[in-house]
């Protein structure tokens, strides 16, 4: 019997050319609500957690996008971007800014497909609803081209320390077919070697620093829907 994400894909890409179904999969996806708390069903992947929960974050999101555009035939590759909550671009509440600032390092996901022998950068993070919240959202996608990272990423410490980068555009040129990722990006092959890395950066945070994290999360969420309704 097919699982729910076989189910979720046919309905998703009926009657639609390879194209039309890489745009339709991205926007299905990119809308589901962006949730940092998302209930967790126990036995169950990431990818059909999120159509179960119906609102996911990042990771789920783009663990689903992989999966489906897998099962159009495209290459898949996982990419995780160093960066910090305290983004000036976004809209936060006095309150919810004064806890973004005291947070360490979090780490985003994104996926690298192979379009057209290019390796694109697909980021489906932000549904629509958050356009008032300040967001960077991918609304009008080709289905070629890269999209915007969800967040700005941080610099490997080329120098001297990490610094931020001052857009969420990819710094590639569209003629490059070759593998280039942005700088501070850190490339997996599969969801194992994500989750590894996930686990060894996030593993060395403080209590204090879990202890704010704690906090900003439901806060965070809590705003997300205040966003959507305004």
């Amino acid at each position: 019997m097919p699982g729910l994400v076989d189910r979720t894909f046919r309905e998703w890409t009926s009657g639609l050319d390879p194209s039309g179904s890489r745009v339709a999969i991205f926007q299905h996806i990119r809308d589901i609500p962006y949730s940092l708390n998302a209930q967790k069903t126990p036995g169950v992947s990431p990818a059909e957690r999120i159509l179960l929960a119906g609102r996911g974050s990042c990771g789920p999101k783009h663990y689903l996008l992989a999966e489906m555009y897998r099962l159009l035939g495209l290459e898949v590759t996982y990419a995780t971007f160093p960066f910090l909550w305290d983004d000036p671009d976004l809209l936060y509440p006095p309150n919810l800014r004064r806890l973004a600032t005291g947070l360490p390092v979090a780490y985003h996901l994104a996926c690298r497909v192979r379009i057209d022998n290019r390796w694109v950068l697909v980021d489906a993070t932000w549904d629509r609803g958050l356009q008032k919240g300040g967001f960077p959202i991918n609304e009008h996608w080709d289905g070629r081209a890269d999209t915007r990272c969800a967040v700005k990423p941080l610099k490997s410490a080329v120098r001297t320390a990490f610094c931020r980068t001052a857009t969420n555009e990819p710094c590639r040129r569209e003629e490059d077919s070759l593998f280039r990722p942005l700088d501070g990006e850190e490339i997996h092959g599969d969801e194992d070697d994500q989750v590894r890395y996930y686990r060894q950066k996030t593993g060395i945070r403080s209590p204090g620093e879990i202890g704010r994290i704690r906090q900003f999360y439901p806060a965070f969420d809590a705003w997300l829907e205040q966003v959507r309704r305004e």
